[in-house]
């Protein structure tokens, strides 16, 4: 039989929750599984995933084939990344010493993204302020022109009656 860990869809409409499940090839998405292995929530910012490590590395060792998806959700929480440490042979020191290094790392790469999207924002931020002067400005000089006429005007029908 083969095995699958994939997506199982919960939820309502337009909001969706998964399962990630061990589950026969063959079976529909959200039909019979075997075990459920983990929770993936995608509307959450950031997303949640909650993952059995142990249970995903059993299911990993015996066989089953990860979806592309369920893939992405075990590579960003090293899961993936054990399995190999651990088929490489190294010890369960080194194992979590490497661990600990690519968390690091990522965490390192996360704030750098974060920051970078807080300063695009603030650029923005001060772009259309910036933008709203403009109009603001453009607003102000098209009234006082139009203010402008309207007394020009005044003034040509004053003389006008005056003379």
């Amino acid at each position: 039989m083969a095995v699958k860990l994939r997506l199982r869809r919960m939820g309502k409409k337009r909001q969706p929750v998964y399962k990630v499940v061990a589950a026969d090839a063959r079976s529909p998405r959200d039909g019979k599984f075997i075990e459920a292995i983990g929770l993936y929530n995608p509307k959450t910012e950031p997303a949640t995933v909650e993952i059995k490590e142990d249970r995903a590395l059993y299911w990993l060792g015996v066989g089953a084939q990860p979806t592309d998806t369920v893939k992405n959700l075990l590579s960003s929480k090293g899961i993936l990344l054990r399995r190999e440490l651990t088929k490489r042979g190294l010890s369960e020191e080194q194992i979590e010493t490497e661990i600990a290094e690519w968390k690091s790392a990522k965490e390192s790469v996360f704030e750098a993204k974060q920051a970078a999207k807080q300063k695009k924002e603030e650029v923005v931020k001060g772009a259309d302020e910036k933008s709203e002067t403009v109009e603001q400005e453009k607003v102000d000089s098209s009234a006082s022109e139009v203010e402008g006429a309207a007394s020009d005007k005044a003034d040509e029908e004053q003389a006008k009656s005056a003379d």
